[in-house]
């Protein structure tokens, strides 16, 4: 198996990612000296592993395939953003907007998100180890949203059919977001997507599911003049 370290304080971002391009790699790869740089791993197509030692500026890991990216410290706006597989693991905190748009794979948050995590979201799978802020999942579309921690205001405004669950307490839900019933089936899917983010040993009856009540997406002739 390759290995390589690339150091950014020597290295220019750009033949990093270069290199991190090349449809032909393989192995485990460390970027060190980060150093709060943007567009760190970005548009990765291959499926390697990648640690970041140190934190990150914006869209680090945005539009990853396939590849399992480890970032060592905070991230800044948007991370993992437009994701469509593989995983993207930030070890800190996460500012605005982390997986927005992201269609697959699995992002794990091990801190704090900040507002509008998950912000429309088309079939990524979130795991936030602390609490997320204010509008997130904000039109979420499809996917999974686990909060560990709690949540704040305006959770799920506008969602559609992503599927919300959270330990802790919620400040205040968006339009059309309601709670909703944990099933069999939502208490298996929980327990799956804990046990893939490292969180296997909690109990996921201790949290509360919410969703989309269906009441904003549907066009009514009635209303017609209104579009």
């Amino acid at each position: 198996m390759n290995s390589r370290t690339f150091d950014l304080s020597t290295t220019p971002l750009r033949e990093v990612n270069a290199a991190l391009h090349d449809r032909g790699i393989d192995g485990e790869y460390t970027i060190v000296g980060p150093a709060g740089a943007h567009n760190v791993a970005v548009g990765v197509d291959a499926p390697v592993q990648i640690t970041v030692e140190g934190h990150v500026g914006y869209y680090a890991g945005g539009m990853n395939q396939q590849a399992e990216i480890t970032i060592a410290g905070n991230a800044g706006t948007g991370v993992a953003e437009n994701m469509m597989s593989g995983i993207v693991v930030v070890k800190g905190n996460a500012s605005q907007s982390a997986g927005a748009t992201a269609h697959g794979g699995l992002l794990v948050i091990e801190g704090d998100a900040a507002a509008r995590c998950g912000i429309s979201m088309k079939g990524v799978d979130i795991v936030v180890g602390g609490n997320v802020g204010h509008g997130s999942a904000f039109m979420a579309q499809a996917g999974r949203l686990v909060v560990r921690g709690n949540a704040g205001d305006g959770l799920g405004d506008s969602i559609y059919e992503t599927r919300i669950y959270v330990r802790g307490s919620v400040s205040s839900l968006g339009a059309d977001c309601v709670m909703k019933a944990m099933s069999d089936e939502h208490v298996e899917e929980l327990r799956g997507l804990l046990k893939a983010a490292g969180y296997g040993d909690d109990d996921p009856r201790s949290y509360t599911r919410y969703g989309s009540a269906r009441t904003l997406y549907h066009f009514h002739s009635d209303n017609v003049s209104a579009y």
